[in-house]
């Protein structure tokens, strides 16, 4: 149950952040901006936590759900499942959120994709970390 609650805190907290930034940054917002602005960023930023919490909730139960599955698999270890789990995220986030318009590319991929993978990996190495895990099981063979 530690496990979820790692990944529900963290997870939306990290992400939230990390879409802004990277909407911000495909809206051209940082090539006219001063640093002087960077605190509206961070207004913004804690004005729509709730929605990131909202939104972002479900998700990252979906991805603890799937750290909590790896973690009963003796085989991999804890650097392979924290890969395996920010791979997933990956995968889900880019295709969540990137479009599929004339304005998608390789970049806007792997940006959207990275709000995904680094709150997936931060809160694995999180409950790897902090939380007792139980213990492993062979996979069926």
């Amino acid at each position: 149950m530690k496990r979820y609650l790692v990944f529900a805190l963290v997870g939306p907290f990290v992400g939230g952040f990390l879409l802004l930034l990277t909407t911000t940054y495909q809206s051209g917002y940082w090539a006219q901006t001063s640093l002087g602005e960077v605190g509206k960023l961070f207004a913004v930023f804690f004005k729509t936590l709730q929605y990131s919490y909202l939104f972002g909730f479900l998700p990252a139960l979906m991805i603890g759900a799937v750290d909590d599955i790896l973690v009963h698999i003796r085989r991999i270890g804890p650097s392979v499942r924290m890969l395996l789990v920010g791979l997933f995220a990956f995968i889900l986030a880019s295709m969540t959120y990137s479009s599929r318009g004339p304005d998608s590319g390789a970049v806007q991929f792997i940006l959207y994709g990275l709000v995904g993978f680094v709150p997936a990996v931060i809160s694995s190495w999180l409950v790897h970390r902090y939380v007792e895990e139980p213990p492993a099981v062979a996979a069926p063979t």
